[in-house]
C-alpha cells in the first residue's frame, strides 16, 4: 500500500514539475531574456553611474567576452564580484611585501623542521637565531616606515570611486548633451533618437527571429547570444511573441571614447506584451493582454569617426 502510495506521489511531483519547468525557464523571454550580457570596453565589469531612469544601481554583466580583470572594477562593490574573488577578501588588506617576507621567513623554518636541522638548525643555534631576530626587526620597522610614508602621499586617490563613496550624480534626459569618462564624447539628439529607434527594431526583429536583420543593429557578441536563446526557445518547442512595444523614458548613463569607438550606454524604459507559446500557438507563459514595463540599460558602440551605432550590451536593473 504504502509503495503504491509513494509511487502515485512521484509520479504527480513529475508531472507539476514537467508543466512548470517550461513557464520558469520562459520567463523574461524577450530579446536579453532578462540577463545582463555584451562587452563596454575597457568599463565591461564596472556599474553605469545611475540616472533618473535607472536610479537603481545596475546588475553586474553575466556573460561577455571581455575577460575580467583582477580586481574586479569599481563600482560593484564587494559583493559585485566573482565567486573566486571573494575567497581572497580576508587577504586584501595585508600588506603583499610583509607578508611575503614573513611567509618567506616561516616557509625556511618549516623547511627545516622537514628536512631534520629543527626549525633554528638552519640558522646556526639559538644565539644566530636572536641575531637574526634583531635584523628582521630593524629590516621590518624600516619598510612599515617606507609603507607609511608613501601610502600616506597616496591613500586618499582613489577615494569616491568605490562602494563608501559619494553617490553619482543623476544623468539629464535625452535630449541633453552629456560627457563622460576621460576621453568625452557628445552624444546629439540625433544619437537618442538612433537608440530610441534601435530598440524598437530589436525587438521587431526578436519577433520575426530576423537574425541578418539584429546583424545590422547589434555587435557579433549580441547577435550569437540572442541566435542562441531563439535556439534554445526552438529546442522546447516555443516561441516568444514581443508586440506593442512603447519607449517610456531614456537618459544618458555615460559615453566615452577608447581604442578608436565611442561607447554610449542608455538607460532606457518601455514596455511590451512579453508571451510565450507551444507550437500549437497556446500561451504556455506572459499575457497577450497585460504589458509589462521593462528598465535595462543598452550599450551602444560605433567607429569614433562615424557610423551607424550598434547595440553591445544589455544590462539588468537590480
Amino acid at each position: 500500500m504504502s509503495v503504491r502510495f509513494f509511487s502515485s506521489a512521484l509520479a504527480m511531483v513529475m508531472t507539476v514539475s514537467l508543466a512548470i519547468g517550461p513557464l520558469a525557464s520562459h520567463a523574461d523571454a524577450r530579446a536579453g531574456s532578462g540577463g545582463s550580457m555584451g562587452s563596454r570596453g575597457s568599463r565591461t565589469w564596472s556599474a553605469p553611474p545611475r540616472t533618473s531612469t535607472s536610479p537603481y544601481e545596475s546588475a553586474p554583466m553575466e556573460r561577455s567576452i571581455t575577460p575580467r580583470m583582477a580586481p574586479t572594477a569599481p563600482g560593484y562593490g564587494a559583493m559585485g564580484a566573482a565567486p573566486f574573488a571573494r575567497q581572497g577578501m580576508p587577504y586584501q588588506n595585508r600588506h603583499p611585501f610583509l607578508t611575503g617576507f614573513a611567509g618567506g621567513f616561516l616557509g625556511a623554518g618549516l623547511f627545516g623542521l622537514l628536512s631534520g636541522h629543527g626549525f633554528m638548525g638552519g640558522v646556526g643555534g639559538m644565539f644566530s637565531f636572536l641575531g637574526m631576530l634583531l635584523q628582521v626587526g630593524l629590516v621590518v620597522m624600516v619598510v612599515m616606515w617606507l609603507v607609511r610614508r608613501f601610502s600616506g602621499a597616496g591613500g586618499n586617490a582613489g577615494r569616491g570611486m568605490g562602494a563608501q563613496g559619494p553617490a553619482r550624480p543623476v544623468s539629464p534626459p535625452f535630449g541633453v548633451q552629456q560627457q563622460g569618462g576621460s576621453s568625452p564624447v557628445q552624444i546629439t539628439p540625433a544619437d537618442y533618437q538612433a537608440f530610441q529607434q534601435t530598440l524598437l527594431d530589436i525587438q521587431t526583429a526578436w519577433n520575426q527571429q530576423n537574425i541578418p536583420a539584429m546583424q545590422q543593429m547589434a555587435t557579433p557578441e549580441m547577435v550569437s547570444y540572442f541566435n542562441e536563446q531563439l535556439a534554445a526557445l526552438a529546442s522546447q518547442g516555443a516561441r516568444n511573441v514581443v508586440s506593442d512595444v512603447r519607449f517610456l523614458q531614456g537618459d544618458l548613463a555615460e559615453a566615452w571614447s577608447e581604442n578608436g569607438m565611442n561607447y554610449a550606454t542608455v538607460a532606457m524604459r518601455y514596455s511590451l506584451i512579453d508571451l510565450t507559446t507551444n507550437a500549437m500557438g497556446q500561451v504556455i507563459d506572459g499575457s497577450s493582454t497585460e504589458t509589462v514595463t521593462i528598465t535595462e540599460l543598452w550599450t551602444f558602440i560605433r567607429p569614433a569617426r562615424g557610423g551607424r551605432w550598434l547595440l553591445s550590451a544589455i544590462q539588468q536593473t537590480r
